[in-house]
Protein backbone atom coordinates (compact mmCIF):
# COMPACT_ATOMS: atom_id res chain seq x y z
CA UNK A 1 0.00 0.00 0.00
CA UNK A 2 1.58 3.56 -1.00
CA UNK A 3 1.99 5.48 1.31
CA UNK A 4 3.02 9.53 1.90
CA UNK A 5 5.60 8.64 4.59
CA UNK A 6 7.69 6.18 4.27
CA UNK A 7 7.56 3.41 7.24
CA UNK A 8 10.62 1.74 5.66
CA UNK A 9 12.79 5.19 6.59
CA UNK A 10 11.03 4.87 9.91
CA UNK A 11 11.61 1.42 10.58
CA UNK A 12 15.36 1.93 9.89
CA UNK A 13 15.87 4.58 12.65
CA UNK A 14 13.62 2.38 14.95
CA UNK A 15 16.23 -0.45 14.11
CA UNK A 16 13.14 -2.37 13.14
CA UNK A 17 11.32 -2.41 16.21
CA UNK A 18 7.01 -2.17 15.74
CA UNK A 19 6.83 -1.01 19.30
CA UNK A 20 8.81 2.02 19.36
CA UNK A 21 8.09 2.47 15.42
CA UNK A 22 4.32 2.97 17.37
CA UNK A 23 6.19 5.83 20.06
CA UNK A 24 7.59 7.79 17.41
CA UNK A 25 4.65 7.85 15.19
CA UNK A 26 2.60 8.70 18.13
CA UNK A 27 5.03 11.23 19.21
CA UNK A 28 4.48 12.89 15.69
CA UNK A 29 0.90 12.62 15.70
CA UNK A 30 1.41 14.57 18.78
CA UNK A 31 3.63 17.73 17.68
CA UNK A 32 3.50 17.77 14.50
CA UNK A 33 -0.43 18.80 14.69
CA UNK A 34 0.03 21.73 16.42
CA UNK A 35 3.27 22.92 15.36
CA UNK A 36 1.55 23.01 11.76
CA UNK A 37 -1.56 24.91 12.78
CA UNK A 38 1.16 27.68 14.25
CA UNK A 39 3.36 27.74 11.20
CA UNK A 40 -0.18 28.37 9.64
CA UNK A 41 -1.11 31.24 11.88
CA UNK A 42 2.29 32.56 11.68
CA UNK A 43 2.24 32.86 8.23
CA UNK A 44 -1.59 33.99 8.19
CA UNK A 45 0.16 36.96 10.73
CA UNK A 46 2.72 37.84 8.47
CA UNK A 47 4.95 36.62 11.40
CA UNK A 48 8.41 35.36 9.93
CA UNK A 49 10.45 35.28 12.94
CA UNK A 50 7.33 32.36 14.17
CA UNK A 51 7.56 30.85 10.63
CA UNK A 52 10.91 30.53 10.67
CA UNK A 53 10.77 29.09 13.85
CA UNK A 54 8.11 26.37 13.31
CA UNK A 55 9.05 25.15 9.89
CA UNK A 56 12.57 24.67 11.25
CA UNK A 57 11.48 22.86 14.19
CA UNK A 58 9.02 20.52 12.18
CA UNK A 59 11.54 19.93 9.32
CA UNK A 60 13.66 17.29 10.78
CA UNK A 61 10.39 14.97 11.32
CA UNK A 62 9.14 15.41 8.06
CA UNK A 63 12.55 14.48 7.19
CA UNK A 64 12.63 11.57 9.53
CA UNK A 65 9.40 10.46 7.78
CA UNK A 66 10.83 10.17 4.25
CA UNK A 67 7.36 12.65 3.79
CA UNK A 68 8.55 14.74 0.69
CA UNK A 69 7.50 18.25 1.43
CA UNK A 70 11.42 19.42 1.61
CA UNK A 71 10.71 22.02 -1.19
CA UNK A 72 7.81 23.31 0.08
CA UNK A 73 9.60 23.56 3.95
CA UNK A 74 12.25 25.37 2.37
CA UNK A 75 10.66 27.89 0.11
CA UNK A 76 8.54 29.27 3.40
CA UNK A 77 12.08 29.44 5.13
CA UNK A 78 13.16 31.02 2.36
CA UNK A 79 10.37 33.37 2.35
CA UNK A 80 10.59 34.23 6.22
CA UNK A 81 14.61 35.82 4.99
CA UNK A 82 12.43 37.92 2.03
CA UNK A 83 10.16 40.77 1.81
CA UNK A 84 7.99 38.91 -0.16
CA UNK A 85 4.13 39.10 0.69
CA UNK A 86 3.24 35.43 2.65
CA UNK A 87 0.77 35.00 -0.81
CA UNK A 88 4.34 34.18 -2.16
CA UNK A 89 3.97 30.83 -0.53
CA UNK A 90 0.81 30.35 -0.43
CA UNK A 91 1.20 27.14 -2.74
CA UNK A 92 3.51 25.34 -0.64
CA UNK A 93 1.47 25.76 2.68
CA UNK A 94 -1.83 24.75 1.00
CA UNK A 95 0.59 21.31 -0.10
CA UNK A 96 2.20 21.23 2.94
CA UNK A 97 -0.88 21.03 5.22
CA UNK A 98 -2.71 18.74 2.56
CA UNK A 99 0.59 15.85 2.43
CA UNK A 100 0.33 15.86 6.17
CA UNK A 101 -3.28 15.72 6.77
CA UNK A 102 -2.85 12.41 4.32
CA UNK A 103 0.24 11.66 6.77
CA UNK A 104 -1.62 12.03 9.90
CA UNK A 105 -4.83 9.97 8.76
CA UNK A 106 -1.82 6.73 7.35
CA UNK A 107 0.03 6.95 10.60
CA UNK A 108 -3.50 6.88 12.63
CA UNK A 109 -4.49 3.34 10.83
CA UNK A 110 -0.88 1.89 10.98
CA UNK A 111 -0.77 2.50 14.60
CA UNK A 112 -3.73 2.53 16.06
Amino acid sequence: MNRSYSKESLSEIAGGDEDFMGVVAQTFLEEIPPDLAALQEAIDNDNKELAYQFAHKMKPNLEMFGIDVQKDVAAIENWTKSSKPNSAIEENITRLVSVLEVVFKELEEDFK
